[in-house]
């Protein structure tokens, strides 16, 4: 599955697009500096996400919407068609 889908079915599970998760993570005091597990468990609590799903929104919450070259455009099971996620919400 690609970065961008695990970003994409969590909007489906919760109604939440990436970036509302991200301007929620800052209203609540995460950043770059809060620790993977500090998410994670605010996630699992507060939407029933798992730590695969809790993990990409980790990464963009930290990171914002940039990802490695490594899978990007590879045709692997991974593979996304950018290095740069759609955080606003799933393609139409």
């Amino acid at each position: 599955m690609s970065f961008q889908a695990y970003l994409d079915n969590i909007e489906e599970k919760t109604g939440k697009t990436p970036q509302q998760f991200i301007d929620e993570a800052k209203t609540k005091g995460f950043g770059t500096n809060t620790k993977a597990g500090e998410i994670l468990a605010w996630l699992k609590e507060e939407y029933g996400l798992g730590r695969g799903h809790g993990m990409a929104l980790v990464h963009v919450i930290k990171n914002g919407p940039g990802i490695s070259d490594k899978n990007v455009n590879t045709g692997g099971v991974h593979n996304d068609q950018s290095n740069t996620l759609i955080l606003t919400g799933k393609k139409k």
